[in-house]
């Protein structure tokens, strides 16, 4: 059995005791993190307790069959041994796969952020447009979406958009989408039909809990302020917006999509808790860079993964070289294609460097 699944069923173990625990059943919100990582473990925690189950069965047959005098009840037992060996030789595959899908394949939500990049007024079109497309293949998943903190654009589009992404698989299968996303196409301004480039930056961070990230109240600086943007209504009367600093790592956070303050608080910690996890995992990548186990792991903002060519109606992923001639299709949020062939190459990646 691989060590990182027993790690992870003897947490599944723990959660499970916990979630008996008078102190955490009085707490709900405790609870419902508790309650999100444990839900996040199962599928793993059952797949490795059948697995011992099986194994032990196993055993209990091979015992039984060399205790058997009478050839029919050999055969019997035989086939039963048969049987059990065929189970534990697809649940082995399935752990396998499981090990290799690594820490991703537990988590549920993930938060995402986009930013408008080069390309002014059309840049902030197209990270509404990469907007859209996500949202529309979490409908499709059955995920679901929710805003924290929007910054619009004056023509439609977003400076920055930040929300979060709730449901089965979600982190796993959107876990790729960071990095510089560009887009070539001739923009509704331009009258000489000239074709324009411009870009955004998408951030893919897998939503923490209080209970794994624990932030001390000491290291927070806390300010309130009136929330800017166009409008002028209520939201921007009162000084609902937050921002919040965390000072060991300098990591800040600003929600103001919300008219409530206390509202808007909890979004940002939401955020910054996946922020402060994103920043520890990118100092760690760079400490083992050179045992890194993928090139399409490493979720750096600054690097361009993908660009949409709508003259041409492709788009390309630079990371593994895979064009798809189905933009409409894909800004639609039909992501099915692009999504399995880069968990399909990180699959292939790790199994080569036999990461398991």
């Amino acid at each position: 059995m691989y060590p990182s699944l027993e790690t992870k069923l003897e947490r599944f173990l723990e959660l499970e005791q916990q979630l008996m625990d008078p102190e955490v059943l009085s707490n709900p919100s405790v609870m419902v993190e508790i309650q999100r990582e444990y839900g996040g473990l199962k599928k793993v925690a059952d797949a490795v307790l059948q697995h011992r189950s099986l194994v032990e069965n196993i055993e209990a047959a091979k015992e039984m069959l060399e205790a058997e005098d009478d050839e029919e009840s050999r055969e019997y037992a035989q086939s039963e041994l048969d049987d059990l060996q065929d189970q534990l030789t697809t649940l082995e595959e399935e752990l396998e796969e499981i090990v290799v899908a690594g820490d991703s394949i537990t988590r549920g939500g993930l938060i995402m952020e986009i930013r408008a990049g080069a390309g002014g007024d059309e840049a902030a079109l197209f990270a509404g447009n990469l907007f859209d497309m996500y949202s529309r293949y979490a409908e499709i998943q059955g995920w679901k979406i929710e805003l924290m903190d929007v910054s619009r654009s004056d023509i439609g589009g977003y400076k920055e958009i930040v929300f979060s992404v709730t449901g089965e698989g979600a982190f796993h299968q959107l876990q790729f989408e960071s990095g510089g996303h560009r887009v070539q196409r001739v923009p509704e301004t331009e009258t000489q039909g000239r074709i324009h480039t411009s870009a955004a930056t998408v951030a893919v961070m897998p939503e923490v809990s209080a209970v794994e990230l624990d932030i001390r109240d000491e290291d927070l600086q806390i300010d309130t302020m009136r929330a800017g943007g166009p409008g002028g209504q209520k939201v921007n009367k009162t000084e609902s917006a937050v921002r919040i600093t965390h000072i060991p790592t300098g990591v800040v956070v600003k929600c103001q999509d919300e008219k409530s303050q206390h509202k808007n608080k909890a979004s940002a910690m939401r955020v910054l808790r996946s922020r402060i996890l994103e920043e520890k995992e990118r100092k760690a990548n760079e400490e083992r860079a050179e045992e890194r186990r993928t090139l399409i792991g490493s979720g750096d903002r600054s690097s361009r993964i993908r660009t949409y060519n709508y003259p041409d109606g492709r788009v390309t992923d630079h990371r593994i070289g895979l064009t798809i001639y189905k933009l409409d299709q894909i800004l639609q949020g039909n992501l099915d294609e692009m999504v399995n062939a880069m968990l399909e190459f990180d699959r292939q990646e790790k199994l080569k460097r036999k990461v398991l």
